[in-house]
């Protein structure tokens, strides 16, 4: 009797092309796992999609002179070209910007928020002033506490590979105009994670 295999793979960020560690780290095992169950006969459905959000998006729209979907319209066809010359074998590769994706994630959020499960939350955020937005990690540079490396992001430095937050880099700086960023208050959703501690462990 066959079984039905569903693979989740990685979704990269559409602000870049492919390189061999893409390929061989996130792509190419699951491809691997999903011919073989193929091959025994078994229902599989493996996918992924572009992820047409987040800040490296912006970034490379910014450094570009670009809005960020036409930068990520560009490296998803540049990925779908990718697949289809290595031959990995995706039963459905798609966006986040789809309408489907769109609703899909509304009614989890929702969902999970008329559960209890998302809560309100304020937290302290680097606040450019001369910019006057706030600044998402990777929007901050310094150096890193740890290494002292003078090139580190507000999410991890590159040089010794240690995660952190824009409030521990020393000498803080705005990625768009090199302002020092002040921090202040603003309000987000939060998964209410301990909620799903005894099903998780």
């Amino acid at each position: 009797m066959s079984e039905r295999i569903f693979i989740a793979v990685a979704w990269p960020y559409a602000d870049g092309p492919l390189h061999l560690g893409h390929i061989a780290g996130a792509y190419l095992p699951p491809d691997i796992f999903a011919r073989y169950h193929r091959t025994k006969g078994n229902e599989v459905l493996m996918v992924s999609g572009s992820d047409q959000h987040g800040t490296p998006i912006t970034i490379k729209a910014e450094q570009e002179g670009k809005k960020p979907g036409e930068i990520a319209a560009q490296y998803h066809q540049q990925f779908l070209d990718s697949w289809q010359r290595f031959g990995i074998s995706f039963d459905l590769f798609t966006t986040t910007g789809t309408a489907n994706h769109a609703q899909v994630s509304q009614d989890i959020f929702l969902t999970l928020l008329n559960k209890g499960y998302i809560y309100k939350s304020t937290v302290s955020q680097p606040y450019c002033p001369h910019c006057q937005r706030f600044l998402p990690d990777r929007y901050v540079e310094g150096t890193c506490p740890y290494c002292q490396s003078p090139g580190a992001r507000g999410d991890q430095c590159d040089e010794c590979g240690k995660p952190m937050n824009p409030a521990e880099l020393l000498d803080p700086r705005c990625r768009l105009c090199a302002a020092t960023p002040q921090f202040k208050d603003s309000e987000h959703f939060f998964l209410r994670l301990s909620a799903f501690r005894d099903r998780l462990l």
